[in-house]
């Protein structure tokens, strides 16, 4: 199941589930945003009709902005240079909802991740370095260092061209 929507003065194919970046609406984080301007509708892969009643519902899952571009503006031989920067706000939106003639297509649920916990370390009085431990470090540091490669020695140069003489 899709839909063509339009937002922005962009078009977007969109899918239950979907994560899209739309221009700035209006209405803030953890809002339910509604496309109303549905242009197709596909219920199974192939057909495509043209919606009526069709909508689109969506959850706002942040407000943002860009990465910043740079607008550099130039004219040869008058001196004149202008740089400017530019950073386009957008609103990421995840598609929850599709209806169209009757039906609803709905988006799966989000998983929350839990965080893990990290176990906290053990103070230095608690436990003692063993010398197993160690030894594996100390026959690290023993162990004969690697041969170095030869250094390569220079190409012989090649003799200049004898010159002609008239």
């Amino acid at each position: 199941m899709y839909a063509v929507i339009r937002t922005g003065g962009k078009q977007y194919r969109v899918a239950p589930g979907d994560v899209i970046q739309v221009e700035k609406t209006g209405g803030g984080p953890e809002s339910t945003v509604e496309f109303r301007d549905v242009l197709a509708v596909s219920a199974t892969e192939g057909q495509v009709a043209k919606p009526g009643d069709a909508r689109v519902l969506g959850k706002v899952m942040e407000e943002n902005r860009h990465r910043k571009i740079l607008v550099f503006r130039y004219k040869r031989k008058k001196q004149f240079k202008r740089l400017q920067g530019h950073r386009q706000p957008f609103t990421a939106v995840r598609i929850t909802e599709i209806t169209f003639g009757g039906q609803k297509f709905n988006a799966p649920e989000l998983v929350q991740k839990v965080a893990k916990v990290k176990k906290a370390k053990p103070a230095a009085d608690e436990h003692p370095v063993t010398p197993k431990a160690v030894a594996p470090k100390a026959e690290a540091k023993t162990k004969a260092p690697a041969k170095k490669a030869e250094a390569k020695k220079p190409a012989a140069k090649k003799a200049a061209p004898k010159k002609k003489k008239k």
